[in-house]
């Protein structure tokens, strides 16, 4: 298979988004190493620090600076359920591209507020993320603007992969990448570089059990879509494989496990008690994997990364009572 991006687009993107972006932090936590077992080291990549305190300010700004003039001019137009949109947002103010955000209906008002706070016209509409998505393409041909999707976009991937090469280039010896899928762009991005950098490394995906249609997917050999998209962990709550990053998640991922909201529960309340940092349900879903795959990374050094933390008080609130099992 044609890989859908290149090292050399990774090492592109890091040098537009850099005069933006620095690297944020990787760091080990003993209580959180105890806590986990079995002789893992974990390294967190403390993608929460981000501006808008998710990965995804990367992604967005790897895609502002790529774009052509008049591109920049007509403006993008992208679905969410909030880090990407803010992503993308945030730079858009920077270099002076306007941004409208699909959103679904209910979607988190928190994660609304920060998209609108950084400029960005938002268009409520469809019962969740992937119903968006096709708001969002019907925006394109009645507005004329330019598509940003959240995984089918070489510089989103580029740019996520970013991260990753931080991890690896600070890290002497890793074993181990345990990643959330939601589209993928993160996974994709790290076996990107470590093909590159680090080809022993292995890279695992998890997924929400309520949205798992790429868990699925990979698991029979072909695409696999899901009637819903059940999990407070937001950020990657899909229903349908990316046709960008399927088939390289298929083809590099060592394995791939899901995890069920209670299991995420209890690894953000893990994390916030052992680095006193707050992750959203999507950032805590790496650390639920490593659990779930702790006979396999026994003894091993393994990073995973806090991909965001934009949890809204409402879901914390019922992360903290024990009322999400």
């Amino acid at each position: 298979m044609a890989w859908p991006i290149t090292f050399a687009d990774v090492l592109a993107a890091r040098d537009r988004i850099r005069p933006h972006l620095a690297p944020t932090p990787l760091r080990s936590y003993a209580p959180l190493d105890a806590a986990v077992g079995a002789g893992i080291r974990l390294l967190v990549k403390h993608e929460n620090h981000c501006p808008t305190g998710a990965f995804k300010a990367r992604n967005g700004m790897a895609v502002m600076t790529a774009l052509g003039t008049e591109e920049r001019r007509q403006g993008v137009v992208a679905a969410t359920r909030g880090n990407h949109g803010a992503g993308l947002a945030w730079a858009g103010q920077i270099v002076g591209v306007p941004v409208t955000v699909c959103v679904p209906r209910g979607n988190n008002p928190e994660k609304n507020e920060v998209m609108r706070g950084f400029g960005a016209e938002l268009v409520e509409e469809g019962r969740d993320y992937d119903a968006a998505v096709e708001v969002a393409d019907r925006l394109v041909t009645e507005r004329g603007l330019r598509l940003v999707h959240s995984s089918n976009e070489p510089q989103v991937l580029a740019g996520a992969a970013t991260l990753s090469l931080e991890v690896m280039e600070e890290t002497p010896a890793l074993d181990a990448m345990v990643i959330a899928v939601g589209g993928g762009s993160q996974a994709v991005g790290a076996m990107t570089v470590a093909r590159e950098r680090r080809p022993a490394l292995k890279v695992y995906g998890v997924q929400a059990k309520g949205a798992s249609a790429l868990h699925d997917s990979w698991h029979a050999g072909g695409v696999r879509e899901t009637r819903s998209a059940d999990t407070f962990a937001d950020g990657i709550a899909t229903r349908k494989p990316p046709a960008l990053t399927f088939p390289a998640l298929r083809d590099g991922l060592a394995g791939f496990v899901t995890v069920d909201d209670g299991q995420i529960a209890a690894a953000l309340r893990l994390l916030l008690r052992t680095t006193h940092n707050l992750p959203e349900g999507a950032g805590a879903a790496g650390l639920a994997g490593v659990f779930a795959l702790r006979e396999q990374l026994a003894g091993q050094t393994v990073a995973v990364v806090i991909s965001g933390g934009n949890i809204d008080q409402e879901t914390l609130r019922r992360v903290l009572n024990h009322e999400i099992a």
